[in-house]
């Protein structure tokens, strides 16, 4: 074989073996692991448990099933996630707040799957198709459960608050109606991220009295806004909020609070147990401490590693 022979066949295997990259892609939400616990206890003074508590994780992925390809042509199996957490406290007479929070939180899990984008990647045009989602599946949750409530007699006026927490990455967007809430505890301070929709809340913002729509009432608190009141979709607060790593979110109905105090809250997520754990010890302490109500935690803890 001549040199120029020789010269054609190396450039020849050459273009028809092309090193082609495959880079390690490891977006934000490929690499994100985050542990969910919840736990929920009826309270002495309740004959029935009315709330509910839903914890999700949500996944995209690529996998090679059957290729004339080689390996080093493609790239390795891929999975990303997103994580949702939601409580509903269910108010109604008979047990119908029960049923309330159970349609509501249903009918999220089967929109996730029928509407669900499963965008896990955030830039401002998905942040603000999330918004809207948040929105159009609240008014989804809200008209399901007006039209159980108009099924029987027994269900009449049956209602629910519903808070829900999404994550991507290290993106979380936060939806709310009513008075359960939603905290994020991040290096031993404890902060709220939701606001009540309650008479006294309402009040206490305004400085003096103005006339508010009653929508529903627990034991102890007028709610401003439900899902499911009937008299308009319910006004829905979706806030947008950046995570950390170690961070971890906690979701919780008004059982807890009203017994517990923030700082003890706080004390009792600086252990570093597992997710169900806490839920437990937070749970115990309601009771504990003279809570009549039920009680309802989700807890979701964040490791989010350093950005290459």
């Amino acid at each position: 074989m001549t040199d120029d022979e020789h010269d054609r066949e190396t450039a020849r295997r050459a273009a028809l073996s092309p090193v082609l990259g495959s880079d390690d892609f490891r977006p934000l939400s490929a690499s994100v692991r985050v542990e969910l616990g919840g736990r929920s206890v009826r309270g002495p003074s309740r004959s029935r448990m009315s709330e509910h508590y839903l914890a999700m994780r949500l996944s995209r992925g690529q996998e090679t099933l059957a290729t004339s390809l080689s390996a080093e042509d493609l790239p390795p199996r891929f999975e990303e996630y997103g994580y949702a957490m939601l409580v509903a406290d269910g108010l109604g007479e008979g047990g119908s707040g029960a049923v309330a929070s159970r349609v509501a939180l249903s009918t999220f899990a089967h929109l996730a799957v029928h509407f669900g984008r499963w965008n896990l990647r955030i830039d401002p045009a998905v942040a603000a198709e999330i918004f809207e989602r948040a929105e159009f599946f609240y008014s989804r949750a809200d008209a399901a459960v007006l039209a159980s409530s108009r099924t029987s007699p027994l269900l009449d006026r049956m209602t629910t608050t519903l808070t829900a927490a999404f994550s991507a990455g290290d993106d979380l967007f936060v939806a709310h109606v009513g008075h359960s809430r939603a905290y994020l505890f991040r290096e031993g301070a404890l902060t709220l991220l939701t606001r009540d929709h309650t008479i006294e809340r309402h009040l206490a913002d305004s400085g003096r009295p103005v006339c508010v729509e009653r929508r529903a009432q627990d034991l102890t608190h007028i709610l401003t806004d439900a899902v499911g009141a009937g008299g308009g979709q319910p006004l829905v607060e979706v806030e947008r909020f950046k995570l950390k790593d170690g961070d971890s979110v906690l979701l919780c109905t008004n059982g807890l609070t009203d017994a517990v105090d923030e700082g003890d809250i706080a004390d009792v997520l600086a252990l570093r147990r597992k997710p169900e754990e806490q839920c437990a010890l937070l749970t115990e302490m309601a009771i504990e401490r003279g809570c009549k109500d039920n009680v309802t935690v989700v807890l979701g803890q964040y490791r989010i590693p350093a950005s290459p």
